[in-house]
């Protein structure tokens, strides 16, 4: 568990959050210079706060009432950054072994064999930091962080200098961190994808102040509005089943309890995806369309609607099966199609708006 009540004034900008959470994957999301990395590094210790207390794990890391603050290299916070800062000397091997250095030996109970495999790295071992792909280093930045055996892996926006592919590929390995090591993890994001993918909650910074707290599909919707072109990146995330793929046509149809998702994608080799929908990509409908080109048509309830007084209204689906799914659109169609909370609607997504390499 984290618990935190903190301040912190540098010049202009005041700090000034408390919230706690239990979730395995807590995202702190929120527009440049929100004070999203700075309560990280209060977190991490590279940081002191003017007031407050920080506990994670039952451990309290700073309390300035009774002038406790714990160093960094004593609080067991791994963390990765965007460049994932490796010793350029050193082999990978040896920089994902110092991870552990500072961590007393009777509290080293993460295993070097089973990391380096779940990442991937084990044929990376032997060559300098020097010679790796992005993607490399950051899988090497995981892996020292984790030897640690940290009591949290803090992420400070770990896959911004990533290209597509590579985003995909960390994204995945976290999700695979998250299962696997059960170690609690604060990620920060500007991304709302990522947070839709990988985080359990949500916590909504807006200049040095926590505006809103909760699972990601109930409070990025609001959040959009503090991010430039938020809406876009607003995405839900949907796990489906491989029903079968059609061969002649290049396409997969994925079963899911609200109806039938079809990929432009052959997947012959898995049996279940994690398919991802952005909210500009999902219209409504009141009823089931007939000839129409689209071919995901899910049916749900209106659980939420969120609009204010611009052209936008978000509009959160209950779907048959229990998954969650946002739709952003007008104002405008939502009055003149009478959607109300409660009632019955169906979700249309176009196959070609589902990105293949997301999957």
């Amino acid at each position: 568990m984290i618990a935190l009540d903190v301040r912190l004034r540098r010049q202009e900008f005041e700090l000034a959050c408390a919230f706690e959470s239990r979730a395995r994957v807590l995202a702190l999301h929120g527009p440049s210079g929100a004070g999203k990395s700075t309560l990280a590094h209060l977190l991490a210790g590279i940081a002191r706060p003017d007031s407050g207390r920080i506990v994670v794990d039952g451990v309290t890391l700073v309390d300035t009432a009774h002038r406790v603050f714990l160093a960094p290299e004593k609080r067991r916070v791994g963390v990765v950054f965007q460049d994932a800062l490796l010793f350029p000397h050193l082999s990978v091997r040896s920089n994902i072994l110092f991870g552990r250095f500072f961590t007393p030996r009777a509290e080293r109970t993460a295993p070097f064999d089973a990391i380096v495999e779940t990442l991937g790295v084990s044929h990376l071992l032997d060559r300098r930091p020097a010679t790796l792909s992005g993607g490399e280093r950051q899988r090497i930045g995981l892996a020292r962080a984790l030897l640690a055996s940290p009591r949290l892996l803090l992420m400070d926006e770990p896959m911004a200098a990533l290209d597509h592919a590579r985003r995909q590929e960390i994204m995945g390995l976290i999700e695979r961190l998250r299962d696997a090591f059960h170690t609690p993890i604060v990620l920060v994001s500007h991304s709302a994808e990522e947070i839709a993918r990988l985080a359990d909650e949500a916590v909504v910074m807006d200049r040095g102040r926590v505006v809103a707290q909760g699972p990601p599909l109930d409070v990025l919707p609001g959040a959009s509005r503090l991010i430039a072109g938020g809406r876009f990146g607003l995405v839900n995330t949907l796990s489906a089943r491989v029903a079968s793929v059609d061969a002649a046509y290049g396409v997969t149809r994925l079963a899911h309890p609200a109806g039938e998702i079809l990929v432009t994608a052959r997947l012959p080799d898995i049996r279940e995806a994690r398919v991802a929908i952005r909210a500009t990509d999902v219209a409504l409908a009141k009823s089931p369309p007939a000839d129409t080109s689209v071919r995901t048509i899910l049916r749900g309830r209106i659980a939420r609607i969120e609009a204010g007084d611009g052209a936008l209204a978000f509009v959160t689906l209950e779907l048959s099966g229990g998954d969650r799914l946002v739709a952003a659109v007008t104002r405008l169609a939502l009055d003149e199609l009478n959607l109300t909370s409660g009632a019955e609607a169906f979700a249309l997504v176009k196959a070609v708006a589902l990105d293949e390499r997301a999957l």
